[in-house]
C-alpha cells in the first residue's frame, strides 16, 4: 500500500496541450508574428506588438512588462479581427489610426498617405536650412498627414510653416494633427493645389519642401498590395515619368522663394539625375545637393535659388 502511494505521487504530471494552454501575451505574441510572417509581412514582430498593444489600449513598452498575463476574451477577439485585416494587408497604421514619425505620433486614416522613415530626411534637411534664423517661414507642398510641416514647427519654434493640400481627407486630418501637437499658431494649413493656394501678397518662403507624388502611373499596378489597394493614389501618382509635380515646383518655387532660398524635393532614387539635370538646365539653381535616407539610399535633392 504504502509502495503504491509512493509511485503515485512521483507520477509526472500529464502535460498541458497547446489547446489548453493559456492565452498570455507572449503567446499570442508569438504566435500573431509567426501568422503574419506566413502572409508576407515585412516586420511581423513589430506589428503583431503593435497590434496587441492597440488592442489592450496600453504602450508597447507594456507588453514586456506583462509577458505573462493572460490577454481577456474581448482583447483577444478585437485581436483576431485586427489580424484578420492586416493578412488582407490593410497597412497597420490605419488599423490603429497613427503613426510614428519623428518621434512623434500622427493620426491617419484611409485616404490619408502614412509618413514613411524615408521623408524624415526632409525634416533633418529643413532644420538645416533654417537653423540660426530667427524668424524662418517655410513652405510645405503636399503636406497630406502634416508630418514634414508640424515636425518642423515642433522641432523649430521660430519657424512659421504654411502647408498646403489640395484633398478633403487628409487637409482634415493635418489639421487635426497640427492641434495634437500644439502648432495651429505656427502652422497654417491651406486648401488648394500646391501654389495656387497661396494668397495674392504672400511674402517669399526661405525654404520650399515637398514629398510630392512621384511614382509612374505606370508602376502603381506593380506596388505592394498596402499601397496598391489601400493608400490614395493621389498621393502617389506623379504621371507618366513621376516628375509631373516635381516640374511644376521647380518653374514655379523661384517666385515664391528669397534670394538663395532652397527646395528640398524628395523622390525616387532613379529620379534623382534627371532632377538634377532639369534643374542644371534652368540655369537658376545653384548648388545642387543630393541627401541620403536613413537606410543609405539617394532620396532628396536640394536646390539653391541663385542670388
Amino acid at each position: 500500500m504504502e509502495t503504491r502511494n509512493t509511485q503515485e505521487r512521483s507520477s509526472p504530471a500529464k502535460p498541458i496541450s497547446p489547446a489548453e494552454q493559456p492565452w498570455t501575451i507572449q503567446r499570442i505574441l508569438a504566435w500573431t508574428t509567426e501568422h503574419l510572417k506566413k502572409h508576407g509581412s515585412e516586420a511581423p514582430r513589430l506589428e503583431s506588438e503593435v497590434l496587441l498593444a492597440y488592442a489592450r489600449k496600453c504602450e508597447r513598452i507594456q507588453l514586456y512588462a506583462h509577458f505573462n498575463d493572460v490577454v481577456d476574451e474581448a482583447t483577444r477577439t478585437q485581436m483576431r479581427e485586427l489580424v484578420k485585416r492586416r493578412v488582407q494587408r490593410e497597412p497597420v497604421a490605419y488599423l490603429v489610426g497613427h503613426r510614428e514619425f519623428f518621434s512623434l505620433d500622427f493620426l491617419v486614416e484611409p485616404g490619408v498617405f502614412i509618413p514613411r522613415p524615408e521623408t524624415e530626411t526632409l525634416v533633418i534637411k529643413t532644420l538645416d536650412r533654417i537653423a540660426g534664423l530667427s524668424a524662418s517661414r517655410v513652405l510645405d507642398l503636399c503636406t497630406g498627414s502634416g508630418c514634414v510641416a508640424i515636425t518642423v514647427a515642433v522641432r523649430e519654434p521660430r519657424a512659421r510653416v504654411t502647408a498646403i493640400e489640395r484633398n478633403e481627407i487628409p487637409l482634415r486630418v493635418s489639421r487635426k494633427n497640427a492641434e495634437r501637437h500644439q502648432t495651429r499658431d505656427r502652422v497654417q494649413i491651406l486648401s488648394g493645389d500646391l501654389f495656387s493656394a497661396l494668397p495674392a501678397e504672400c511674402p517669399p518662403f526661405d525654404v520650399i519642401v515637398s514629398n510630392p507624388p512621384y511614382v509612374t502611373t505606370a508602376e502603381i499596378a506593380t506596388l505592394q498590395p498596402e499601397l496598391q489597394t489601400h493608400e490614395p493614389h493621389a498621393a502617389l501618382d506623379g504621371g507618366a515619368d513621376g516628375l509631373d509635380v516635381i516640374r511644376h515646383i521647380l518653374e514655379t518655387a523661384p517666385a515664391y522663394l528669397k534670394p538663395g532660398g532652397w527646395v528640398l524635393l524628395e523622390m525616387d532614387p532613379s529620379q534623382i539625375q534627371p532632377v538634377l539635370e532639369l534643374a542644371a538646365h534652368s540655369g537658376i539653381w545653384e548648388p545642387r545637393e543630393v541627401y541620403e535616407d536613413l537606410h543609405g539610399r539617394q532620396r532628396c535633392v536640394g536646390l539653391c535659388l541663385q542670388t
